[in-house]
């Protein structure tokens, strides 16, 4: 069954910070700044294997992961490009977050991109399908577009391996460029259910070791 496929595209108006505006959509948000936007979500990416499909000398995958938007990925192979991410357990995994810049990548730029995930590379489902319009900022969606049991958010995925292919890029461009990229779980949740007295000001918890 086909994974229908979310749109991300600016709105043409800003807001009185001169911020651009976004049109809200399910399981995505969109920080047009240059730093990763603060979010419950946690990232898991640090325990992965990072790898790509290819990459030219000096921007390969570690440009992905240093959180800097003056580097990037950069493809030099046949499409389609990818990214794979093994995990050196199954993990749940609730959201990607992926800095692009149509505005200095032009024609490199992905415009659409399918999120796949398994347990190894050979046997890998497509989860979420997103495209993208013209581009500037961290994008961040929920891998799954299935909803939760409450209806309010959207359900995480467990794998051992999660891949994002670039199933295209704008103007047909043929390598691609990706200036950053983040996994992130679900919330975290410390609270304890046999414990009575849950630490739930962060106050509190300075002193959650001396009982």
């Amino acid at each position: 069954m086909a994974v229908p496929a979310t749109h991300v595209a600016p709105l043409p108006s800003t807001s009185n910070t001169g911020t651009p505006q976004y049109p809200p959509l399910p399981g995505v948000s969109v920080h047009p700044f240059r730093h990763p936007p603060e979010q419950p979500f946690p990232d898991i990416g640090a325990s992965a294997k990072w790898t790509v499909s290819s990459y030219k000398f000096g921007f390969g995958p570690e440009c992905l992961g240093d959180l800097d938007p003056d580097t990037f990925w950069h493809s030099d192979g046949p499409q389609p490009h990818y990214v794979t991410v093994e995990f050196p357990r199954k993990l749940p995994i609730q959201k990607i977050s992926i800095y692009l810049s149509y505005s200095l990548d032009d024609s490199y730029t992905p415009a659409a991109i399918s999120v796949r995930a398994g347990t190894g590379p050979g046997d890998m489902q497509e989860t979420r399908v997103v495209t993208f319009d013209k581009p500037d900022g961290w994008i961040t969606f929920d891998v799954c577009a299935e909803l939760s049991d409450d209806g309010e958010s959207f359900r995480p995925i467990h794998a051992y391996v999660l891949q994002v292919v670039v199933l295209g890029n704008h103007m047909n461009g043929k390598d691609t460029h990706v200036r950053g990229m983040m996994v992130h779980g679900p919330p975290e949740d410390n609270t304890s259910w046999d414990d009575p007295f849950p630490w739930k000001n962060d106050h509190f918890k300075w002193y959650e070791q001396i009982r």
